[in-house]
């Protein structure tokens, strides 16, 4: 078992690639502020700030690189252990189990799994991340998104995005770099399987690659109501992350969305996750 105890995302990369699990140690948390509450969502928040912050100066020194970029990731771990929150990250021996990209799909609960992944995979594979168009024009997270490889869609078209993940997920995927996709159009703590595409495996068909899915319970970190991306911490909320074993997509790709369907919608139900399997139900 993990215990948490790494101090640099180096040991963090070398504790996980061998124990290809995570999860965080018994000291949990500075602050005794309750379990949800203001004080404990504003220092979480605060602390993530400033990880970011020290990111964009690694910016502008022309310094950021993977390990750096790792490295924030790993901050943004310890600033949910921090706040009192417990990580468990399993399957993780299946990205090292195939040697080259893969495209990892997965649902989208919360900012908090942009924050935590690129930490977790980078030890084993280089990553870019499908992200909205908005994101890049973020005051503080936006620079870093720019400064790392990504591939960004409006959300205003959906033929459109179709047309740039293929196409520019497929120039990713030859060069030797991991795609991550969510399929969702918007973050949500209910895993609606209507709103859930195949977007993902039509890229991994496309590229003649594995997907490996990803089921994500981050709702540790909740939605805010005014902004979205700022909302309330609840540290009784254990934060969940599986990787599934790599799955072979075919020309269609049926068979293996409905896989990855399965598999998330499994893992979130074990969890005690919401999950909706079409409109109105």
């Amino acid at each position: 078992m993990s215990s948490g105890r790494a101090g640099s995302f180096r040991e963090f990369a070398e504790e996980i690639r061998e124990r290809n699990r995570y999860e965080t140690g018994a000291f949990r948390g500075w602050f005794g502020f309750g379990p949800v509450g203001w004080l404990r969502s504003f220092c979480f928040h605060v602390r993530v700030l400033l990880v970011y912050v020290v990111a964009r100066k690694s910016i502008r020194r022309g310094t950021f690189d993977l390990e750096a970029y790792g490295g924030r990731s790993f901050a943004s771990l310890r600033a949910v252990e921090g706040a009192g929150g417990k990580v468990l990250v399993t399957g993780l021996e299946h990205l090292a189990s195939v040697p080259g990209p893969v495209v990892f799909v997965g649902n989208h609960m919360s900012t908090l799994e942009t924050l935590l992944l690129p930490g977790l995979i980078l030890p084993f594979k280089d990553v870019a991340f499908v992200v909205k168009e908005s994101l890049l024009q973020y005051p503080v997270f936006g620079p870093i998104m720019r400064s790392v490889k990504h591939i960004a869609v409006g959300r205003a078209n959906p033929r459109d995005d179709l047309k740039v993940v293929l196409t520019r997920g497929q120039e990713m995927l030859q060069s030797g770099i991991s795609v991550v996709i969510f399929p969702q159009a918007t973050r949500s703590a209910v895993f609606d399987v209507s709103a859930f595409n195949s977007l993902g495996v039509k890229l991994a068909s496309k590229a003649g690659v594995p997907v490996i899915p990803v089921a994500l319970k981050t709702d540790f970190m909740g939605n805010g109501r005014v902004f979205k991306d700022l909302g309330y911490i609840d540290n009784r909320k254990v934060v969940q992350i599986a990787f599934g074993a790599p799955l072979a997509a075919s020309a269609t790709g049926r068979e293996a969305h409905e896989a990855v369907v399965e598999w998330v919608g499994s893992h979130l139900r074990e969890w005690g996750g919401e999950i909706r399997i079409q409109e109105g139900v």
